[in-house]
C-alpha cells in the first residue's frame, strides 16, 4: 500500500527550484552540499510521508573518498575496546564503500555525553540514540537544529526504507511525529516473535515434587509460594528486580486492572497507580511480604542478586527474560542438580480463564537504537545511503546474520549461525560473539529477522516461554509511541519526575509495611498536587493526535 503523495505549496516549490538553480550556477552542486543539508533539515512544511517519486537507486559498494570518513556516534557494548575493532563495523564499511570514524561515549554515560556534545555544537554526521529521551522529544531536536527532518532525505536517497514504509503503513505511522516528521533510520522488529522476551519463570521440578500445576491465578500463586516456603525451605520464594522496567510490564499488577505506568482503555488514557486496582495490588503484595513469600530485600534486588537467589535455591519463582534468565540459569542449575527444570508461567490473572491485561511486549518500533543524521552532516546523501543499505536484501542478511561462511552458513535454504557465534572457540557466550559479527541482538538501522531469535533461544524451554508470555491483551492497553509537542514534553517531564518518585516511594513503603495501606489515599491526593491531571491531559492529547495521523 502506497502512502498518499504530498501536496507542496507553490511558494515552497518555487523556493526549491530557485535553490537548485542557484546551486547549479554557483558550482556547488552535489547531494552532500551544505545547501542540500540545510534544506533537508528545515523543510517543516513537507508532507507527512514519502512522496510517490522513486528515490534514485545506487550500486554498492559506492565509490567514495577514503580520506573523508563520516562520523558515527553510538554507545556499543562489545568485547573489543573500540567500535573500529569490531568485525561487523569493518565489513559494513567495505560493503557500502562508505568510510566511517566511530565515536563512543563511556559505558552507561550516553545521555550525559550526548548533552555535552550537543552543547558544544561539535556534532558527528550520525547519532545512534533514543530521541524520545531528548528533552522535548524528537520534534524539538529538529527545531533546535540538532538533527535533520528526514522526509526529503528518505524521498531522495533511501529507496529501501521508503519501499518498506509504503508496504507497511501501520509501521510508517509509528515512525513520525504528529507533524509528520521522520527523524531516524529505525530499528524494527520484523515478527511478533521478536517483541516478547520476558515473563514469570518457575522451578518446574519443585512444582512436580509438590504435585502443583503451573499457576494461573493470584490465588494459585499464593498457594504455590507458600508451598515453596514451607516445604522447599525457600527464604525468598518470589524475587525479582523491583524496578520500573519489570513493574511497567504489568507482572501481577495487571491482574488487578491497573499498571505501574500509563495505559489506555478504549482510547482513554489512564495513569495506572491511580486506579483502584493498584491499591489491591499493594494489599496483596503487602500480605505476601508479611508472610515471607516475597523477597525481604525486594527493594535492592539486582541482576547479580537474582542470579544467586535462583541458582542456590533461595527463590523458586521470578519475572525475567528468556535469554538472560532461562538461558543463563538452567545450565547452572543442571550442573548442581540434573533434575532441575524451569518453566514459563502465564502472567497472573484473578479468575481462571481470564486473559492477562498486560505483559511485556516491545513495540515493532523500538526507539533506542535508531540513527539520526545531524544538522552538521557534511554529506547527507552518503549518510542516508549508508543507513538505507540496512533495509536492502543484502543489508538485511548482513545485519541479522553477518558474513556467509564466517558467522553463518546456508543450510536447506536457511541461514544458520556457525560455531563462531553459538559455540565460540574463545569461550565467548553467544551474545558476546554476536556483538562482534551481527547486530540482530542489539539494534540499529535494519529490520530484525525472526530467524535470529529461533537460533539464539537454543533451549526448548526458552522457545515455549515466548509463546506462553505472548498470550496477553497488552496490545489493547499499551500506549503507542505517542509524541507530545516540545512544549508538552517539557511540561510532562517536569511533572512525571516528581510523580514517578512519589509512586515508587509509595509502592515500596506500603508493600514493606512501613506505611499502612490506607496511606494510598493520601498519596493519591499528593499526585493531584503534583499535576497528574495535567499530565493525563497531555498524554490524552498526544494519543488523540496519534490516532488521527
Amino acid at each position: 500500500m502506497s502512502l498518499p503523495g504530498t501536496k507542496r505549496r507553490k511558494h515552497a516549490a518555487f523556493a526549491l527550484a530557485f535553490l537548485m538553480l542557484f546551486t547549479l550556477l554557483s558550482g556547488c552542486g552535489g547531494s552532500g552540499s551544505q545547501a542540500d543539508t540545510q534544506n533537508s533539515g528545515k523543510d517543516a512544511n513537507n508532507g507527512s510521508g514519502p512522496n510517490n517519486a522513486a528515490p534514485s537507486e545506487v550500486s554498492y559498494p559506492l565509490q567514495t573518498d577514503a580520506s573523508k570518513p563520516l562520523t558515527y556516534w553510538a554507545e556499543y557494548g562489545s568485547v573489543k575496546a573500540t567500535m573500529e575493532e569490531v568485525p561487523f563495523f569493518q565489513e559494513w564499511q567495505k560493503r557500502t564503500g562508505i568510510p566511517l570514524k566511530f565515536v563512543s561515549p563511556p559505558a552507561g554515560q550516553s545521555r550525559d555525553s550526548l548533552n555535552i556534545m550537543l552543547a558544544s555544537g561539535d556534532l558527528p554526521d550520525m547519532i545512534e540514540y533514543d530521541w524520545f529521551n531528548f528533552p522535548g522529544g524528537p520534534e524539538k531536536a529538529i527545531a533546535e537544529g540538532y538533527i535533520l527532518r528526514l522526509n526529503d532525505v528518505i524521498d531522495k536517497y533511501a529507496p529501501n526504507l521508503k519501499k518498506y514504509l509504503q508496504a507497511n503503513p501501520d509501521i510508517d505511522k509509528m515512525l513520525k511525529t504528529d507533524s509528520g516528521s521522520y527523524y531516524t533510520f529505525p530499528f524494527l522488529r520484523g515478527d511478533p516473535l521478536l517483541q516478547v522476551y520476558q515473563g514469570p519463570i518457575i522451578r518446574q521440578d519443585w512444582l512436580d515434587e509438590l504435585g502443583l500445576k503451573v499457576p494461573e491465578t493470584i490465588d494459585d500463586w499464593h498457594n504455590m509460594l507458600t508451598a515453596f516456603k514451607d516445604k522447599k525451605g525457600a527464604t525468598a520464594p518470589l524475587s525479582y528486580i523491583f524496578q520500573s522496567e519489570f513493574l511497567n510490564n504489568g507482572a501481577f499488577i495487571g491482574a488487578f486492572g491497573a499498571s505501574h505506568t500509563w495505559f489506555q482503555d478504549n482510547g482513554t488514557v489512564k495513569f495506572g497507580p491511580m486506579q483502584p486496582g493498584y491499591k489491591e495490588f499493594l494489599s496483596t503484595f503487602r500480605q505476601w511480604y508479611a508472610e515471607g513469600l516475597l523477597d525481604k530485600s525486594i527493594a535492592n534486588v539486582d541482576g547479580k542478586a537474582l542470579d544467586t537467589n535462583i541458582t542456590n535455591g533461595t527463590t523458586g519463582a521470578t519475572v525475567h527474560n528468556s535469554g538472560s534468565g532461562i538461558g543463563k540459569w538452567l545450565p547452572l542449575l543442571e550442573e548442581k542438580d540434573p533434575n532441575a527444570k524451569l518453566v514459563a508461567a502465564p502472567y497472573p490473572v484473578l479468575h481462571p480463564g481470564d486473559v492477562p491485561m498486560l505483559g511485556q511486549k516491545d513495540p515493532v518500533y523500538t526507539t533506542g537504537t535508531n540513527v539520526a543524521i545531524t544538522s552538521k552532516a557534511q554529506n547527507v546523501e552518503l549518510a542516508a545511503r549508508l543507513l538505507d543499505w540496512g533495509y536492502s536484501e543484502e543489508g538485511h542478511m548482513y545485519f541479522n546474520f553477518g558474513q556467509e561462511g564466517v558467522s553463518y552458513e546456508m543450510k536447506d535454504g536457511e541461514p544458520v549461525y556457525t560455531d563462531l557465534l553459538m559455540n565460540n572457540p574463545d569461550k565467548l557466550s553467544p551474545s558476546q560473539a554476536m556483538s562482534l559479527y551481527i547486530r540482530a541482538n542489539y539494534g540499529g538501522p535494519f529490520v530484525q529477522d525472526k530467524r535470529y531469535i529461533t537460533q539464539y533461544l537454543a533451549l526448548p524451554e526458552q522457545r515455549s516461554a515466548i509463546e506462553t508470555w505472548a498470550h496477553t491483551d497488552v496490545d489493547k492497553y499499551k500506549l503507542p509511541q505517542i509524541t507530545p509537542t516540545p512544549e508538552e514534553a517539557s511540561e510532562l517531564a517536569q511533572i512525571m519526575n516528581d510523580v514517578n518518585t512519589l509512586v515508587d516511594e509509595m509502592t515500596l513503603k506500603i508493600i514493606m509495611g512501613n506505611e499502612p495501606l490506607d496511606a494510598f489515599d493520601s498519596y493519591m491526593s499528593k499526585l493531584k498536587t503534583l499535576g497528574i491531571d495535567r499530565a493525563t491531559e497531555i498524554q490524552q492529547a498526544a494519543l488523540d493526535r496519534y490516532n488521527n495521523r
